[in-house]
């Protein structure tokens, strides 16, 4: 069985151990080593207000992923954020971003998904692809951390879109 439930304080050191692995580092825009102060700064950051949905994504009470959905502005439309972990058997993030899809659409009632993937990321522009979201644009964003640009692609996905799929 899988679910979707709310990250908490209890699964920062996963969370933080995952986001430092290699693998998922080099598809990350802040691509340095987070520190347990950088991560708990930031868990304390998104839990102000109502505009994120930190989300740890579970199969058979195993923690498998994290998903995070940020509101944008005063809208229904949302960012989203994502991985699996490291040592993940093979489909778990399409289980888990599908899982979160429906989550985002039928819970928390998001009309539309926004996300991005690095240019050098194919993996991540066909994970987009195959969950059926739409090519916007590329854009390039200047990561602070690193002071070299990076050529995203970004992607949309509408809620009335996902519904008719998912019904068909």
């Amino acid at each position: 069985m899988s679910i979707i439930r709310d990250l908490t304080e209890d699964d920062l050191n996963i969370i933080l151990e995952w986001r430092n692995h290699p693998s998922i580092r080099q598809a990350m825009i802040k691509q340095h080593i987070i520190s347990p102060s950088e991560h708990r700064d930031w868990f304390q950051s998104i839990k102000l207000g109502k505009k994120n949905f930190p989300l740890i994504y579970e199969e058979n009470d195993l923690s498998l992923g994290y998903v995070i959905f940020n509101l944008i502005d005063d809208s229904r439309n949302a960012n989203w954020g994502f991985y699996s972990a490291p040592d993940a058997p093979k489909g778990t993030g399409f289980r888990m971003a599908k899982a979160a899809l429906y989550y985002a659409f039928n819970q928390l009632d998001i009309k539309e998904v926004f996300g991005q993937a690095l240019i050098a990321n194919e993996i991540s522009q066909n994970f987009h692809t195959r969950l059926k979201f739409k090519k916007e644009n590329i854009s390039t964003r200047n990561s602070k951390y690193n002071l070299k640009y990076k050529n995203m692609i970004c992607y949309k996905l509408k809620s009335s879109d996902w519904l008719k799929d998912e019904k068909s």
